[in-house]
């Protein structure tokens, strides 16, 4: 069983220095795993080549069937949604392939339905709105819902969008949101 925490943090524009400010302030051993939703539609993801310079975690751009593991950073590859079965990611392809996608929200989606462990939503830099619809679910299941400080982001539609949705729990900078995941990791273990 799979119960250790999934911390899904969601971007688009703007969302790289979220991350590398992100991952710069997280300790490799805390015992949870980072996923890396950046809807990119338009080209593949570079993200698992650029962050392995910012954490010591290993950086793994998610494949089909992939085992989720504590204490890595996985990034979702471009034109996908990802879900999560019997702690393994499953791609399919993306559902909404016009407009805005909603590839955060299809995994929250999935995270408050097939995941045990604690589940930590971040919702960073970037355009429209992704990730705001399921905000109240990852709630509902218990987890914590966090939006990235809108004067520190790049692009603050995505975490207006969230706070907006009235499910947040708390607005943070991302380096105190580093600080808020130590600590409920260290609540976990």
């Amino acid at each position: 069983m799979k119960n250790f925490p999934i911390v899904c943090v969601g971007g688009s524009a703007g969302g790289l220095d979220a991350y590398i400010r992100l991952l710069q302030n997280l300790p490799a051993d805390m015992g949870v795993a980072i996923v890396i939703v950046n809807h990119i539609t338009i080209m593949p993801t570079q993200l698992h080549k650029v962050l392995p310079s910012f954490t010591t975690m290993p950086v793994d751009l998610i494949t089909d069937n992939l085992l989720i593991e504590p204490n890595r950073v996985f990034i979702i590859p471009a034109n996908r949604d990802l879900h999560v079965e019997a702690g393994e990611f499953q791609l399919e392809p993306i559902s909404k392939p016009r407009g805005w996608p909603d590839v955060i929200t299809v995994f929250l989606r999935s995270l408050t339905r097939h995941w045990d462990g604690q589940l930590i939503a971040v919702i960073v830099s970037g355009y429209d709105g992704d990730g705001a619809e399921a905000l109240c679910g990852i709630r509902e299941v218990g987890g914590i819902t966090i939006a990235q400080k809108l004067s520190t982001a790049i692009q603050p539609d995505m975490p207006e969008s969230a706070i907006a949705s009235g499910c947040i729990d708390l607005i943070l900078s991302p380096e105190a949101i580093a600080q808020e995941i130590v600590r409920i990791a260290h609540r976990q273990i």
